[in-house]
């Protein structure tokens, strides 16, 4: 039994807790909203993972493994989504209280519209290839519902969070990919060392829908 994939991910959530007990955000007031989003996430993209995993796309190396399995992937691959999830929000919420200007969220729908063109026309040249597929049709449907049929303004400072978020998603992706923790096939010919291209937009993905479940659940509670 080896637990380095299991310590990673709760590494991982040192990160929110440093963040979140920082004095001008609200840590009760934020977790509450977050666990419940984190964890919805992390149950929808271990479904994509299985999915993955039964495809032969991705497989995952049992020296780095505890042996205990959920569904077809390892516990350890729900517990790493949760824990990147919920360290994305304790970004996302510490930037919006040190940052609160809103100013360039004019500009956010014409990203959302530049990043969905991306996923289209990555889709057309890769839709074979099930982690592409995966990666930018979910990042598509996302961004589609969250711009075009749904109430909440976030985007702005979901980009924001996002950009800042790289810095442990290189960290953590980085270790994942090069020990390697999961192996890789039918991926795009392109990576940064030894991260796929596609896992920035999976990533995203996994991001965007875990803050528009913590804005939703928020604004539910102020209704």
């Amino acid at each position: 039994m080896n637990f380095t994939y299991l310590l990673l991910a709760l590494g991982i959530l040192l990160i929110p807790m440093v963040l979140l007990f920082v004095k001008k955000t609200s840590f009760n007031q934020t977790i509450k909203f977050a666990i419940p989003a984190v964890l919805i996430t992390g149950l929808a993209f271990s479904i994509f993972a299985t999915v993955l995993v039964v495809a032969g796309v991705w497989s995952f190396h049992p020296a780095y493994l505890t042996g205990v399995s959920l569904w077809k992937i390892p516990v350890e691959e729900f517990l790493f989504s949760v824990a990147i999830s919920l360290a994305g929000i304790g970004v996302y919420v510490s930037l919006n209280a040190f940052f609160p200007n809103n100013a360039l969220d004019k500009f956010s729908l014409s990203f959302s519209n530049l990043l969905m063109g991306i996923c289209v026309a990555m889709l057309i040249f890769t839709y074979t290839k099930w982690y592409s597929a995966i990666s930018f049709g979910a990042l598509f449907v996302l961004i589609f519902y969250i711009e075009y049929l749904n109430k909440l303004r976030f985007m702005y400072k979901f980009y924001r969070g996002f950009l800042a978020a790289l810095l442990f998603f290189y960290i953590a992706y980085g270790m994942i990919s090069t020990l390697p923790v999961i192996s890789y096939t039918e991926v795009i010919n392109l990576k940064l060392g030894a991260i796929p291209f596609e896992s920035h937009f999976y990533f995203m993905g996994m991001l965007l829908m875990s803050i528009y479940l913590f804005e939703l659940f928020k604004s539910k509670a102020k209704a």
